[in-house]
């Protein structure tokens, strides 16, 4: 169907700029770390906000008063794992994951790729994506615990090979060889 009512279209015109507005200002009132990408939990507070909106903008039964509660809803429990998150390691421990070394030295860690569910290609892609052709080249590539790849180029002169040297990984990701 493509058209039922002009009071339809009014009302998504209405409670559409109505409820954008009052994400915007919930959104500028809970802080940054409420669209932040940091871990699972604020990916699903990210969605569940724009999947509320598209009900409150769609549906009929939903009224404006309950998408805005929905929202404010969403964004403090996002707010009470953060703090809790920043204030207890055991909940942030039980919360987030931690980083995973994929690549060292230009080595693949399969046992890590295979557990993670990381092909050799899409550490590959990352490298390429990072100006790094070889991974010979790389001191690291790691899985970040939002999903994203990040890559650790080699430093020329080799300075990453001393433990504890700038580049080194060790004390940055937990399990990170020190040296070979």
């Amino acid at each position: 169907m493509f058209f039922q009512s002009w009071s339809g279209l009014l009302r998504v015109l209405v409670v559409g700029t109505l409820a954008y507005v009052a994400l915007v200002l919930l959104l500028r009132l809970s802080g940054k770390r409420t669209l932040a990408k940091l871990n699972a939990f604020d990916l699903i507070v990210t969605v569940a906000l724009g999947s509320t909106l598209a009900t409150v903008l769609l549906n009929n039964s939903v009224a404006l008063a309950e998408g805005v509660l929905a929202f404010a809803l969403l964004a403090g429990l996002q707010f009470v794992v953060a703090w809790l998150s920043v204030r207890s390691e055991r909940f942030d421990a039980l919360v987030k994951s931690e980083p995973s070394l994929l690549l060292h030295r230009g080595r693949f860690l399969d046992a890590t790729l295979r557990a993670q569910r990381v092909t050799r290609d899409e550490v590959l892609a990352a490298l390429r994506a990072s100006g790094v052709a070889d991974p010979a080249r790389a001191l690291a590539v790691v899985l970040e615990t939002d999903g994203t790849l990040s890559v650790i180029p080699r430093e020329a002169g080799g300075a990453e090979e001393a433990e504890g040297a700038p580049g080194s990984l060790a004390g940055l990701l937990p399990g990170a060889p020190a040296r070979d």
